[in-house]
């Protein structure tokens, strides 16, 4: 089983090297998967890279660079996997990035990176995952999803889902991009329909992480936060759960919390919502 892992290293806010994502890898390299951290910094994921092998015993876990602010570096990795890799089995999209600014393309940061970013890579990777029998697509979402709405003339005439830099927008351009994971998945499925690959969502938990750090959580309440916030591992369950609980192929669109399936938002749930960003999606990745 190869397993391929997506995750955003120093895209500011969750790093290869801590979070989810690295426990995520961790159990699987712990499980025999052969898994590849796609991260953006060298030294951060070579650390990862590092501390997965020595804690798993598993020397087939590898660090390949990607930085999902640019498009241009997502089809220069997909282009170097797909030359390397003969097998894709479960590809897990981890960006969850919050943070103001703007990608390489001149997307706003969270747009561009926690769904165009990963729109792309998982369109470029479709055809092996469709090679490997049967395969999964694993996107990590947030509740904070509902409170996420897309407004399609501001894409168009801003490139972002949001109109200023200030800590609300920015805020407000992290649930934005999490209903966009949501519609993505579900929009996925109606197009694999009939095919061997389903795919998921979901939301982790409100987790102790950089994210929670870098959004300016006072640090004096930092050990307070603890005892309320669940800690990596225990974050990374329903991730675990998506990518490798057998018997859930029927729930492929829907959205999972705890380990089981849940009810998204409305909007969230509405499939020409859906098909409209993938739509739009596309032109954008084509004309960048």
């Amino acid at each position: 089983l190869y397993l391929f892992l997506i995750d955003v290293a120093c895209t500011v806010y969750v790093v290869c090297n801590c979070g989810i994502g690295k426990s995520t890898a961790l159990d699987l390299a712990k499980r025999g998967a052969r898994v590849i951290l796609a991260c953006r910094d060298k030294r951060r994921a070579e650390a990862a890279v590092y501390d997965i092998r020595t804690e798993s015993g598993n020397n087939q876990v590898v660090f390949m660079q990607l930085d999902l602010a640019s498009l241009e570096s997502v089809c220069r990795f997909a282009e170097t996997f797909l030359k390397t890799e003969p097998r894709l089995d479960i590809l897990i999209n981890n960006a969850g990035v919050l943070g103001s600014g703007r990608t390489k393309d001149g997307f706003g940061m969270a747009f561009g990176v926690n769904h165009l970013g990963h729109f792309l890579l998982t369109k470029l990777l479709l055809e092996r995952l469709q090679q490997c029998g049967s395969s999964r697509v694993v996107t990590v979402a947030a509740r904070l999803h509902c409170f996420g709405s897309i407004d399609f003339p501001l894409i168009d005439s801003e490139k972002d889902l949001v109109t200023g830099q200030s800590m609300c927008h920015t805020f407000k351009a992290y649930c934005n991009s999490k209903l966009c994971n949501v519609l993505f998945t579900r929009e996925l499925s109606n197009r694999l329909e009939g095919t061997n690959v389903t795919c998921y969502c979901l939301h982790p938990g409100v987790i102790h992480t950089s994210l929670c750090r870098n959004f300016g959580l006072p640090h004096l309440l930092t050990p307070i936060a603890k005892l309320f916030l669940l800690d990596p591992n225990m974050g990374s369950q329903t991730t675990l759960y998506c990518a490798l609980c057998e018997g859930i192929e029927p729930f492929s669109g829907r959205y999972f919390a705890n380990c089981s399936v849940q009810q998204p938002s409305v909007k969230g749930q509405d499939d020409a919502l859906a098909q409209k960003l993938w739509e739009v999606s596309e032109r954008l990745i084509s004309t960048s």
